[in-house]
């Protein structure tokens, strides 16, 4: 890239733009959001074609000191990569989904959103520790905004949930990092990543970040807070909290507990198999009896992030593959299937299951598109869906093949609840006038449907293209992670997670 700031550049792209939207005439801010986040989107693919797959580490890294113990750090690797390209592709969509339903205060509205697209693009890119927790926390607030000021009627009590609920996990990882950066002498995240933290220590510092990242995720039983706000948000909020914010979680766990203390995440290893566990039967039979479509989907999101914790915490490379797999999958379809949601409700402004019925009859292109999601939900060959979930419980069955045993009946329970509700919403008898004169999907919508199919087909057929740059750096992390690696079934069975070689972690230092 001859040393020009790309990182810097996609930051900076929207911050700027979410200032322009909040003094334009609000007709023109949709179009100034749309363009910010198109351009945005070009420089994630330039971004993509310039990464050197086997090339060092952490590329197109940007330092810059800005006051004492704080500096402007960035860089990426491939894991950062593929989340940064799944923010910049699902931005344009959520500002299309948002195009006629928000009518009120729309220059604060795409400021919000826009100013979260910075905020998210700079949790990845982060190299620094303080850096990180800043966009980490302030990413907060463009969302509880926009679920606040233009979501349901509910809205306040929703926005309320979901602001105190991951707040509150992230002040006790704020005093770890403090605790760190005492330890260590630094903020460089991938210094830390590589520092031996004492084992005893490992323990509470483990803990604090995973106050954290667990309502993040959201894992059971803290993820109470994400159906509401799901319910309550506008489509393009709901949109993007699925398919990047929730990725957050999974990403720290990644960053942070598993590099950077992994003797502490090879002895909590079984907790997050009995949370895992918990969330996708429990979860799934939740979604089963739900009559509004969005909340099934919601509770269907936090079966599938289940799924990404214990392939995360299986200690082997095929997890560690398919967890991030399953994270973007779940971004692109969990995305579409709110905005196939979305589309419907603002013909009838109901999610109601039971208001619709037949709609494959006067709807034949939308069923084609919801079908096709519904099926990537539930994994079917083909789709990104069955790479991320076939990766994650071949990688989950090596650790123990109980906890394979009972996430794959996710997968049942995930057919059961998905193609339920399809047959509901596509087929039947129309029993309402209203539903049965909707019209099909027009050309924005068109837009917004054909470029999240066109990915979901090609993750399922070609995955190569995507695991190919976080190869290497999971490599790398499995390396990390090998002296602490769980025996499998006998330690999980016995709630113990020894670690392989656990004298090495007797004292603290440099790699």
């Amino acid at each position: 890239m001859m040393g020009f700031p790309i990182l810097s550049a996609m930051l900076l792209v929207p911050l700027v733009a979410a200032v322009a939207c909040l003094v334009v005439p609000r007709e023109q801010a949709r179009s100034i959001a749309l363009i910010a986040t198109l351009v945005d989107f070009v420089l994630g693919m330039v971004l993509w074609a310039n990464y050197d797959i086997g090339g060092a580490q952490w590329q197109f890294t940007e330092s810059a000191s800005l006051f004492a113990g704080f500096s402007w750090k960035l860089g990426i690797d491939g894991i950062a990569l593929m989340l940064i390209a799944l923010t910049v592709f699902l931005m344009p969509v959520c500002i299309g989904a948002s195009w006629l339903s928000i009518d009120k205060r729309q220059g604060e509205y795409y400021a919000a959103f826009l100013l979260m697209e910075t905020l998210m693009i700079g949790v990845f890119a982060a190299q620094d520790l303080f850096l990180f927790y800043i966009m980490f926390e302030a990413g907060l607030i463009p969302m509880y905004l926009i679920i606040g000021v233009w979501g349901g009627a509910d809205r306040i009590y929703a926005s309320y949930k979901f602001f105190l609920y991951t707040l509150l996990g992230s002040v006790l990882m704020l005093i770890a990092m403090f605790w760190m950066v005492n330890e260590a002498g630094t903020t460089d995240i991938p210094t830390l990543m590589a520092y031996n933290f004492p084992a005893g220590a490992q323990t509470w510092l483990w803990l604090a970040f995973f106050a954290s990242f667990a309502v993040k995720m959201p894992m059971w039983p803290v993820h109470t807070w994400l159906p509401d706000a799901h319910v309550q948000a506008p489509t393009g909020g709901s949109v993007i909290l699925a398919g990047v914010l929730l990725k957050m979680g999974g990403y720290g766990f990644i960053r942070f507990s598993l590099p950077m203390f992994p003797e502490a995440s090879a002895q909590f290893a079984p907790l997050i198999f009995a949370m895992s566990m918990a969330a996708v039967v429990i979860t799934s039979l939740i979604a089963l009896v739900q009559s509004d479509m969005k909340k099934l989907i919601a509770y269907s999101s936090v079966a599938h992030m289940a799924i990404v914790t214990v392939g995360l915490f299986a200690f082997n490379v095929q997890g560690l593959e398919g967890s991030m797999i399953v994270m973007l999958s779940h971004g692109l379809v969990a995305g579409a299937l709110f905005l196939c949601v979305g589309v419907i409700y603002d013909r009838l402004h109901t999610r109601e299951i039971s208001r619709y019925g037949g709609l494959a009859i006067n709807m034949p292109r939308y069923c084609i598109f919801f079908l096709l999601f519904t099926m990537a939900s539930i994994g079917l060959p083909g789709t990104s869906g069955f790479v991320g979930e076939f990766l994650s419980l071949l990688g989950i069955y090596e650790m123990s093949s109980w906890v394979a045993l009972v996430c794959t009946t996710g997968i049942i329970l995930g057919a059961a609840y998905m193609l339920y509700l399809y047959r509901r919403v596509a087929y039947g008898e129309q029993k309402n006038a209203d539903a049965a004169a909707m019209l099909d999907l027009d050309n924005r919508e068109w837009a917004m449907m054909v470029p999240l199919a066109a990915v979901v087909l090609w993750m399922g057929v070609y995955p190569e293209s995507f695991l190919a740059p976080m190869r290497k750096d999971i490599a790398t992390l499995d390396a990390r992670l090998a002296h602490a690696k769980p025996h499998g079934d006998a330690d999980v069975k016995a709630g113990t997670g020894k670690p392989a070689a656990e004298e090495q972690s007797a004292h603290g230092g440099a790699h």
